[in-house]
């Protein structure tokens, strides 16, 4: 089968098409015909080989995990003998939660690991679903849930956690204020954000507005800044970001709460918890995946780079046809 691997770390150009074998569904795991898959901030980190993912893959060099992609949609094509969930001609997707392998013609996952697909979803739509959904959802919801009258402001809003999120807060009446770069605001607007502030015009901790929630999927900033654009009692709540950021957020969480009896918070993923959800507000035409492309695998390094410039609108998606 066809396999994008990479055997060092570095840009986008070290990664290679190569024949590699075809796994084989251990007991508890189906083997999906991979359509479509997407690409996380989690890819691009261990591509680039920064110091966090390092220790987790191989300091020197790729070792444990050398086929990227986390994010799934296929087609089941044989399942182990200890599978009771699906069987073959499923229409699946999901977060392959840290085993990756999803840049390639086939792969291996655990049964609790996919969902079936909702109906009338595509397997691009499918594919760009399962991390950013999840972050969204559990950001907006596990921590200050949501009710209506509150004010909800989302930083990095036109990437794949921003799209799903206005949807997911939509559901309530509320009012949402998005944050992004001036490429993506004409994209928020017309997806439903009620505000949109451009970051390289406006720093909207300066601004004197307050919110009950923030959802940050950024994290570039100090967690302290943030404090000043929260109501009493707000929440701000990241989904992911630089390390150093979330370090300061995990350590000092708790004093800041003590103190201004505001929360600081980091959301700990759990993936492909909520996708029966995601599917019911799908076949409602409550939810619409935004897609940037899509790519096909040829073209996997230009879609790394595209996202690499933090220019994509919604989730960039790859391709992978029979």
């Amino acid at each position: 089968m066809k396999a994008a691997i990479y055997t060092q770390y570095g840009s986008p150009d070290v990664l290679q098409l190569r024949d590699v074998d075809k796994p084989v569904p251990k007991d508890t795991e189906v083997l999906i015909r991979v359509h479509a898959t997407s690409i996380n901030d989690w890819d691009w980190g261990l591509l680039n080989g920064d110091a966090v993912n390092r220790l987790i893959n191989g300091i020197f060099k790729p070792k444990k995990m050398n086929i990227l992609g986390s994010d799934i949609a296929g087609r089941v094509e044989a399942v182990g003998k200890a599978v009771t969930c699906f069987k073959p001609g499923d229409d699946v997707y999901g977060d392959l939660a840290g085993r990756f392998g999803g840049f390639a013609d086939y792969v291996c996952a655990l049964q609790n690991q996919v969902a079936k697909m909702a109906i009338g979803m595509s397997f691009e739509q499918a594919a760009a679903i399962p991390q950013a959904g999840m972050l969204a959802l559990q950001g907006l919801f596990d921590i200050l849930p949501l009710k209506d009258g509150q004010k909800v402001l989302i930083n990095g809003a036109g990437g794949g956690v921003g799209t799903f999120g206005i949807q997911f807060a939509k559901q309530f009446d509320v009012e949402v204020t998005g944050v992004d770069s001036t490429g993506k605001l004409e994209l928020m607007r017309r997806i439903g954000f009620d505000h949109v502030i451009d970051y390289t015009q406006e720093d909207f901790t300066q601004s004197g507005r307050e919110y009950d929630l923030i959802v940050d999927a950024k994290t570039n900033r100090s967690s302290f800044v943030y404090l000043r654009a929260l109501k009493p009692s707000g929440v701000y709540a990241t989904v992911g970001g630089r390390v150093p950021r979330l370090l300061q957020v995990a350590l000092f969480g708790k004093p800041i709460q003590w103190l201004t009896g505001k929360q600081t918070r980091i959301v700990v993923l759990r993936a492909n918890r909520d996708l029966a959800y995601i599917n019911e507000l799908f076949e409602a035409g409550k939810l619409t995946p935004v897609i940037d492309g899509p790519y096909t695998l040829n073209q996997l390094a230009d879609a790394f780079r595209h996202f690499g410039r933090a220019e994509h609108q919604g989730k960039i998606v790859v391709t992978i046809p029979a």
